[in-house]
């Protein structure tokens, strides 16, 4: 099933082609990168460590940001995810500051693979649409995007305890889903600020520090204050920050724990609704910069 907008039927396309489109990691496309191996949904899918076990990460959360794939492969991609998860070692996961530590770390890895568009590209995808129409898309697709993936989790967990009838797989599911939610909500940060005019600085330490930064203070980056995206380094007051983001978003998706799919409901309602919460308050606060920022000089006599 293929969701759709409301412009005549047209698929909600997020500009995600398949393998063949994917882009060099950290760069900015149109496309996301498909997770290397195929179909692979199983733990083995990942190494249990090193650059290699970070790559089909990132791949697996990036290929997952998209809006215009199948429930079914969907689930797929999260399995894998929950595998992949499973393979960084995560024996404390039931304490929340330890799955939180994680998380940290996971949110890190997976944002220099996150693809984000150029505005050029959103242009191309999403053509007619002036600057706010174009936003508003892109947060109603993102926001369609993570109730998705909160879906899809339900789906998982139904799978999950039919064969293990315990909880124990809960938190590494709940886990992997607020990372994949958590990419989805990077993407639609980096492409806001494409279309507000402040674009993130183009790939490696710098693009990462950045939209991580807007994401766990829930603000746009400014491009006039001094040192944004110089000297990028995600220190120890940004790194607090954005545990303190994670905590809150997983300790509202343990309130999602129901029996088998009723869980589902309230994940993708939760999901849909703080993601476009985001998007709006991003909205207003790069529409704000937009018209503090000082224009160009006049022109000469």
């Amino acid at each position: 099933m293929v969701e759709h907008n409301d412009d005549g039927g047209r698929p909600a396309s997020d500009g995600v082609g398949g393998p063949e489109a994917a882009p060099p990691a950290g760069g900015r496309s149109g496309s996301a990168p498909a997770p290397p191996g195929g179909d692979r949904t199983g733990p083995e899918s990942a190494p249990p460590g090193g650059a290699g076990a970070e790559e089909e990460l990132g791949a697996t959360v990036a290929a997952l940001t998209a809006d215009d794939i199948a429930p079914a492969r969907r689930r797929q991609l999260l399995t894998r995810l929950v595998g992949q998860v499973r393979g960084r070692g995560l024996a404390d996961l039931f304490k929340p500051r330890a799955a939180v530590r994680w998380m940290t770390d996971a949110v890190a890895d997976v944002a220099p693979h996150v693809p984000i568009r150029d505005l050029a590209t959103l242009r191309r995808h999403f053509p007619g649409l002036d600057d706010e129409a174009l936003a508003d898309r892109l947060v109603r697709n993102a926001a369609r995007t993570t109730a998705a993936i909160g879906a899809a989790g339900g789906g998982v967990a139904a799978v999950e305890w039919a064969v293990t009838p315990t909880l124990l797989s809960a938190p590494v599911l709940l886990a992997a889903e607020t990372v994949a939610v958590v990419a989805v909500e990077l993407k639609l940060i980096g492409e806001l600020h494409e279309v507000y005019g402040a674009p993130l600085p183009a790939g490696g330490t710098q693009r990462t520090v950045a939209v991580v930064q807007s994401w766990a203070s829930q603000r746009g980056v400014n491009p006039m204050l001094p040192g944004v995206g110089v000297s990028a380094v995600l220190g120890t007051a940004a790194r607090k920050e954005l545990r303190d983001t994670l905590l809150k978003r997983f300790g509202r998706n343990l309130t999602t724990l129901g029996p088998f799919l009723t869980g589902a409901a309230v994940a993708s309602y939760l999901n849909r609704r703080a993601t476009r919460a985001l998007g709006e308050q991003l909205r207003k606060d790069l529409g704000r910069q937009r018209r503090e920022l000082p224009g160009p000089p006049p022109a000469l006599p």
